[in-house]
């Protein structure tokens, strides 16, 4: 305990200096002290001119992204392949990497590793950024010595599942941020812009037509009770986030209703099946026992109707079931899903036709997320037409009228 308060004291240096053949160089490095650097710089053959704390601007950047740690485990596979040696690994990554949080985080394994830590519970330390399955499966690299090779899988399998979610959060992401474009491009028509016409439409004495009418009375509404609506859509979506984050029916029943959707439903089906079979296959490969496979596997899926599944899964697989049978009974895996674990299960090549069930999916995502952005693109421009040219042939409508009756 008294290392990991040690480490988490040091403070981020920039430094200048020569090495030991009068070539200057720099770099960023985490110390208790300048002296403590200076020493350290030293032992390295490295004459420090110039020391530098960081700034505390810049020490407190963005927490490390799942794809800042994907990128990580490939960078860290890359240099042990390469024979660089581990703690040397880490230095080279750590200081290297523009993101002062990352930099931090991978300095610290590295000075919990040099003061005896293996690998894994270096990352074990830091459960935000390295879940179980990173864990474990580098505790088996380490096992059977060939953690590089573990590695590499790690970071493929992060890479194809960040992959997989940032095609989903984009396909998600378009259409939410243009309709919220369109609501607030139409609250500006309703509250500044459609009082300006009525005022106008005073002089004309004469009945409004009833569109035009209703378009502002909308607006009245809105200039009157708006604040009222804000506070309550926003106090809506606070609890909605709320006991979303609380209430384990509530994500069930959430899950559960996507899934049924009719355009992204199969989206979220296809994601999960990729994440599932990527999981599995990445484990299993690695000589985790299927049983315990089962556990990472269930929370990889990423929607708590799988990972519930999954755990259902797991218990009979336990009991001495197949696990082509345990997928069979919880009806959520296509019959082509199933065949194929069951030819891996009997030809011993789990691993294998999992990866292919994988590789199918996600290039199956891929292409539902493109058809998904094609359908919604002329969805979505039909709808900003009916919103804004619907206000503004509300507004030209008496002009029309005043000018047929001129």
């Amino acid at each position: 305990m008294a290392q990991a308060a040690t480490v988490s004291k040091d403070i981020p240096f920039v430094w200048e200096g020569k090495d030991k053949k009068g070539n200057r160089v720099s770099g960023k490095s985490l110390a208790a002290n300048e002296q403590a650097l200076r020493a350290d710089l030293r032992r390295q053959g490295v004459v420090a001119t110039r020391v530098k704390k960081q700034s505390a601007a810049f020490r407190s950047g963005a927490k490390p992204s799942p794809e800042d740690i994907a990128i990580f485990f490939r960078q860290l596979a890359t240099m042990l392949t390469a024979g660089i040696p581990l703690v040397q690994s880490f230095e080279i990554v750590g200081t290297g990497h523009e993101k002062p949080s990352v930099q931090k985080l991978i300095l610290d394994i590295k000075a919990q590793i040099e003061s005896g830590s293996t690998l894994h519970e270096a990352f074990a330390k830091h459960p935000l950024y390295f879940d179980d399955l990173a864990v474990n499966l580098v505790e088996a690299g380490e096992q059977a010595g060939a953690l590089e090779t573990l590695l590499d899988k790690i970071a493929t399998y992060k890479e194809k599942t960040e992959a997989i979610k940032k095609k989903i959060k984009k396909a998600l992401f378009y259409p939410a941020a243009v309709l919220a474009v369109a609501v607030i491009v139409t609250v500006i028509l309703l509250i500044f812009v459609i009082p300006q016409f009525e005022s106008l439409f005073k002089g004309f004495g004469a009945d409004l037509p009833a569109f035009t009418q209703m378009v502002i009375s909308l607006s009245k509404f809105v200039q009157t009770q708006g604040w009222w609506l804000a506070i309550l859509a926003g106090g809506g979506g606070y609890a909605f986030f709320y006991f979303k984050q609380r209430s384990k029916k509530m994500r069930e029943w959430l899950d559960r209703t996507m899934l049924k959707l009719p355009v992204v439903g199969p989206i979220l089906r296809k994601a999960a099946i990729a994440r599932y079979a990527r999981t599995l296959a990445t484990t299993f490969a690695a000589g985790v026992p299927l049983v315990e496979a089962l556990n990472s596997v269930a929370g990889a899926t990423g929607n708590i109707v799988y990972q519930n599944a999954v755990m259902r899964m797991k218990d009979e697989v336990a009991t001495g079931q197949r696990l082509q049978r345990a997928m069979d009974n919880t009806g959520l895996f296509p019959n082509m899903v199933n065949q194929m674990i069951a030819v891996g299960e009997e030809s011993g090549s789990l691993d294998q036709m999992a990866g292919k069930v994988a590789d199918f999916y996600e290039a199956e995502v891929d292409a539902a997320v493109d058809a998904m952005s094609s359908l919604l693109e002329p969805l979505i421009m039909a709808i900003l037409g009916v919103l804004v040219g619907g206000l503004v042939i509300a507004m030209y409508l008496p002009i029309f009228k005043l000018g047929s009756v001129v």
